[in-house]
């Protein structure tokens, strides 16, 4: 599982932090449903002998009993010259005033590239001077100095992961436990490279004991990428595991390591996480709503949450996305459930996770690449019978009650994160009103569309003196063709307002910014309001006769490295990076080169018929790679090769799509835990 041969790696897929721990660490679990915490709540010691979520031996030693939480350097600075002591210092001072660490923020770590690539005379590790001028105890001086707790990395190999390759503790393992330990080291990240073929078993459990022997409390990650089910094993070895391969800043990545971590929810609890890798958060590489996506469900997943970009250089909304406390504290709720899937159909995700306090942090997820109404019920998720239940939106930081239902329309890539509880005391909040769209948010330049709005009361109250509005760009024609107000929308009805959307002739093809706004009175009289941001697109038909997909303009691209390459081989890093597309020997000069998970969305119009295809896997990746490809027409899936591996020659595959307005081009890794599945859509056309 060692990633690429690009410059990126010759990391593993995986060099990424882990994540950081608290010692005895606290959670920020809100006292009602409805409520914001305000306080930081100690979760109580595991007893000695206790049982795990998953039957085995729950730790005793007091670490990691909630999910680590801080920073790794590995995903903003790699091996780069700026990855040194100035900067973990600075990270620290950010820490503290940035109000991360009141958060629950507590590690900062080290990730490769902090030691020479040799051993001293004495056989003990040295840290690089250029560096760490003043030694690594110094920078855990500091960082303990602020409240604060210092992390290191090595790899259970003869080298830790990068190209350059310092000392890795195979075979050290007492003496550099024993250094890090003397260093004042508190988490230590445990990499997979150069392994030689030690049994994983055997070489983590050596550096489980080496740690042990110290006597110093030191947060264990094991960093094994999931390649021998760490999970069925490492409880009672470390405090965390990691269960996929790399992160990187894309959406494809995030998604694919998102539902592998998913169904391994029984494995996890104090003392025993689930690790799907470090946060990207802030890298520049997803949207706001991709990277609150990415926040939300990794707390609803119980992970770790390392930070993985420069605190340095964060913006006001990278800050406000990893400092949401009551996000956190779904995450760090004492409790220790990983949270579970509850429904799935059709990209339309609904997580739940049980709280300490009866509660249900629940997750209404949109995979999808358009709008999406996600809906399911308290009961769904777990919660008793009751007259009434309090929700509060984490995102919003507003309360409501509703009935029964919770339901959102969702934007695309979006999450809507509540927490719901069976208050008696529900009817002090207004009712919740879910905002909703139907309609086609694709738009041809001075051709009108229709959409209609949908304000809905989910609770047990009316809304009183209900108002709508659709806000468009500068220059666009929006109006209203029905009522878009009402004096009182009743308990379990709605507000259903008809618009008519016109983007100006000659607009631009590409996507612009929509919003549903409503306000509405409680019976109380309290006014409320609420918004839904929408994507508008405005798109082109496509041209008729046969099509070369590869010079067509797609409405949407995601992609598991790199992104998606025209007529080349997915080169992993920038665009253009590729090779030429060759599968089985055979050279291909058209088609579009992905990495999986991957997506491409065309506009068909409702015009097209026909989409070939050769596909396969990629000759560049040896025999590496298995994936399976797929052909989607407007939500149903129309064709499938079932899965492909690198030994297979390419293989065709058809799909009708007539009447179709969007078509999709998608890419799964075929089931396995493998991250190198370059595939190709090799002479891909399309017929309208």
């Amino acid at each position: 599982m060692r990633r690429r041969l690009s410059p990126r790696t010759t990391r593993r897929p995986l060099a990424g932090a882990l994540v950081t721990g608290l010692l005895c660490a606290a959670g920020l679990a809100a006292p009602t449903a409805a409520a914001a915490p305000t306080a930081r709540e100690e979760p109580a010691p595991a007893p000695d002998g206790g049982t795990a979520p998953n039957g085995e031996l729950a730790p005793d030693d007091g670490l990691a009993l909630t999910p680590p939480m801080g920073f790794n350097n590995w995903n903003s600075t790699h091996c780069r010259a700026e990855f040194n002591e100035a900067m973990v210092k600075g990270i620290a001072d950010i820490f503290v005033a940035k109000g991360l660490k009141d958060a629950g923020y507590e590690y900062v770590n080290l990730d490769d590239c902090w030691a020479l690539p040799q051993r001293g005379a004495d056989g003990k590790l040295v840290p690089d001077p250029v560096r760490f001028p003043n030694g690594i105890d110094a920078v855990a001086d500091y960082v303990h100095a602020k409240g604060l707790k210092l992390g290191i990395y090595t790899s259970a190999g003869t080298k830790t992961c990068d190209s350059t390759g310092m000392p890795g503790a195979l075979g050290h393992e007492y003496s550099d436990a024993q250094q890090f330990a003397d260093w004042g080291v508190d988490y230590l990240k445990y990499d997979n490279c150069n392994n030689q073929g030690v049994d994983a078993v055997q070489r983590y459990t050596t550096m489980r004991d080496a740690l042990r022997a110290t006597g110093r409390p030191i947060v264990y990650s094991i960093c094994e990428w999931g390649e021998n089910k760490p999970w069925e094993w490492a409880g009672d070895l470390g405090h965390l595991w990691r269960t996929t391969g790399d992160i990187n800043d894309s959406w494809g990545s995030m998604l694919s390591i998102l539902k592998k971590n998913l169904p391994l929810a029984e494995y996890a609890g104090p003392g025993r996480w689930n690790d799907p890798d470090m946060l990207e958060v802030g890298n520049g590489g997803m949207t706001a709503t991709e990277y609150r996506t990415h926040f939300s469900m990794w707390s609803v997943m119980a992970a770790p949450l390392l930070i993985g970009t420069d605190l340095r250089k964060a913006s006001d909304e990278t800050f406000e996305i990893l400092g949401n406390r009551e996000v956190i504290a779904v995450d760090q709720d004492p409790l220790g459930k990983q949270g579970t899937v509850v429904s799935s159909e059709g990209g339309r995700w609904v997580v739940a996770k049980e709280m300490r306090d009866g509660s249900r942090a629940v997750a209404l997820f949109n995979e999808s690449d358009s709008p999406q109404r996600i809906t399911t019920s308290a009961e769904a998720v777990g919660l008793p019978d009751a007259a009434g239940y309090t929700l509060r939106d984490l995102w919003r930081h507003e309360s409501s009650h509703t009935a029964g239902t919770l339901s959102a329309t969702v934007p695309a890539h979006g999450t809507v994160l509540l927490r719901v509880g069976a208050d008696r005391r529900w009817a002090q909040y207004p009712p919740a009103v879910e905002l909703g769209l139907e309609g086609s948010t694709l738009v041809e330049a001075g051709t009108p569309a229709s959409l209609t709005t949908t304000v809905t009361d989910l609770g047990r109250t009316p809304a009183h003196r209900v108002s709508v509005i659709l806000h468009g760009p500068d220059g666009w024609r929006i109006r209203a063709t029905s009522p878009a107000g009402a004096p009182v929308v009743p308990a379990g009805r709605s507000l259903r307002t008809t618009w008519s959307v016109t983007a100006p002739a000659g607009t631009p093809p590409g996507s612009y910014d929509l919003v549903v706004r409503t306000s509405h009175r409680s019976p109380a009289g309290k006014r409320v309001e609420s918004d839904l941001p929408l994507t508008a697109t405005v798109v082109v038909p496509p041209p008729a006769g046969t099509s070369e997909l590869g010079d067509l303009p797609w409405l949407s691209a995601t992609n598991g490295w790199g992104p998606v390459e025209r007529n080349t081989s997915n080169g992993e890093q920038a665009a253009g990076d590729g090779n030429p597309l060759t599968i089985g020997g055979v050279v291909y000069a058209t088609g579009l080169g992905v990495h999986a998970q991957s997506s491409v969305a065309f506009y068909t119009d409702r015009a097209c018929e026909k989409v070939t295809a050769e596909v396969g896997v990629d000759d560049e990746k040896g025999a590496k790679g298995t994936v399976s490809f797929q052909i989607w027409a407007d939500g149903t899936e129309v064709a499938s090769t079932g899965v492909l591996t690198n030994a297979m020659p390419a293989q065709p595959i058809t799909a009708d799509v007539t009447g179709a307005e969007v078509v999709r081009l998608v890419v799964t890794n075929g089931g396995d835990n493998t991250d190198s599945d370059h595939a190709d859509w090799a002479q891909a056309r399309l017929t309208c």
